[in-house]
């Protein structure tokens, strides 16, 4: 799977790295303490160095992104996964990497950025996306609802993620509609709706034999 996506994890290589040319281009104007972590309103609450922010934070990504791409690539079932299902893999930690560099350059250069905003459409435009791939995700052991009983059933796992694709799509809906309230509290609801359901429906599913 690594072998026949090689050129497109190259590529997404290069895009993580891009954003130290451009901290490299604005070195003199950031300052020594770069904004890392902000909490659910939106306030730094995390910083670092500039040289570990410029360099440190955009490697980190690129490491993670070959873990992410091997892991999946190394997959028993590998064969399951579809080429658009890799392609979101692939491209999942750049599409990330640029916009917590983009927060963090505009945050430290003065901007006023509603951050929490930005992330919080991101994840509803992510879930929505991967909603719409999970009842397309056949059998495999890194990519969807991985439980005891949908991994020893198929039928299990194509119902559980036929019904956690729609759940998905809408509740990545709701985030992104929300995303201006400011109402912390219900994303996190709307996430733990995400998580809980399809898991007490693939149960009860397994519960009934399926």
């Amino acid at each position: 799977m690594i072998r026949k996506n090689w050129k497109t994890l190259v590529i997404t290589s290069v895009v993580i790295l891009l954003p130290i040319l451009l901290g490299l281009f604005l070195w003199n104007q950031l300052p020594e303490q770069l904004p890392i972590h902000w909490n659910a309103k939106g306030e730094v609450d995390g910083w670092t160095g500039k040289a570990f922010g410029v360099f440190g934070m955009p490697l980190i990504m690129l490491a993670l992104h070959w873990l992410c791409a091997f892991a999946t690539g190394a997959d028993p079932k590998k064969a399951a996964h579809s080429e658009k299902v890799m392609s979101l893999v692939l491209w999942l930690i750049p599409t990330l990497t640029l916009l917590l560099v983009s927060l963090t350059y505009a945050t430290a250069l003065g901007a006023a950025v509603r951050v929490e905003i930005f992330i919080n459409i991101f994840l509803g435009l992510l879930f929505t996306i991967i909603g719409n791939y999970l009842p397309k995700c056949k059998q495999n052991y890194t990519i969807g609802i991985k439980l005891p009983w949908t991994l020893n059933s198929e039928e299990n796992w194509n119902k559980t993620h036929r019904m956690a694709g729609k759940l998905w799509m809408a509740c990545g809906v709701v985030m992104i509609l929300t995303s201006f309230l400011g109402l912390f509290w219900l994303f996190a609801i709307v996430a733990l709706v995400m998580v809980l359901v399809p898991l007490i429906y693939s149960y009860g599913l397994h519960r009934k034999g399926i």
